[in-house]
């Protein structure tokens, strides 16, 4: 097990950042039942964690990402954290709506962008990965290239991890399903006969009834 990975699955697991109801499914806004819940901004609240995951992000960006030029979070979830990431950095930040404005300038990327540059994408969150690779479309139809993605954490469904490969986009995440779970069963969190039931679901999230 990776120990970043495995430290930050317990500490979102500790905030109550991440649920696991295996027997008592949440329904995502898509209509999915899932027996995972995770929604990182409550690290937000936490100033700590906060700072830990701004400083782990940027960590990851300097070891993979070294050429980078500017910063560009995904809304809405992931605006604090790029804005932190690119204060540390010291680099421009701009936020990519999921749709454009319906006044004023209608722009899709907001702040400013100068084409050419290299921007690595800050996420939150990586479900499907549909939304995140969106603004990556919106970014390089601004005439600029997407070095990679970084995030707090990804469920690694597969249509994820397709879709991530066919927009040549090389993802890299804090933490992710396999040690938030791993974290879950050894703390006691859930029982060993949870773990079947939370990876059927993750085979087919879309079409998974309990």
């Amino acid at each position: 097990m990776d120990k970043l990975k495995k430290a930050f699955a317990a500490k979102l697991l500790n905030i109550k950042a991440i649920k696991l109801q295996p027997n008592n499914p949440f329904t995502w806004a898509s209509g999915w039942k899932s027996p995972f819940y995770c929604d990182n901004r409550k690290t937000l609240s936490f100033p700590d964690l906060r700072n830990y995951v701004k400083l782990e992000l940027t960590h990851a960006i300097l070891d993979k990402f070294p050429q980078v030029e500017a910063i560009a979070g995904v809304a809405t979830g992931a605006i604090p954290q790029g804005a932190l990431v690119a204060d540390e950095l010291h680099l421009p930040f701009v936020y990519v709506r999921s749709k454009p404005k319906d006044h004023g300038m209608q722009n899709l990327i907001e702040g400013e962008l100068t084409p050419g540059t290299k921007v690595v994408v800050v996420e939150d969150l990586i479900s499907t990965g549909g939304s995140s690779l969106k603004a990556v479309e919106a970014i390089r139809a601004n005439g600029n290239e997407v070095i990679g993605m970084v995030a707090s954490y990804t469920y690694g469904f597969p249509v994820a991890i397709k879709a991530f490969e066919d927009a040549d986009v090389e993802l890299v995440t804090l933490t992710d399903y396999e040690h938030v779970v791993a974290e879950a069963l050894e703390t006691g969190y859930i029982l060993e006969s949870d773990v079947a039931l939370l990876n059927e679901w993750r085979k087919d999230p879309a079409h998974w009834n309990q």
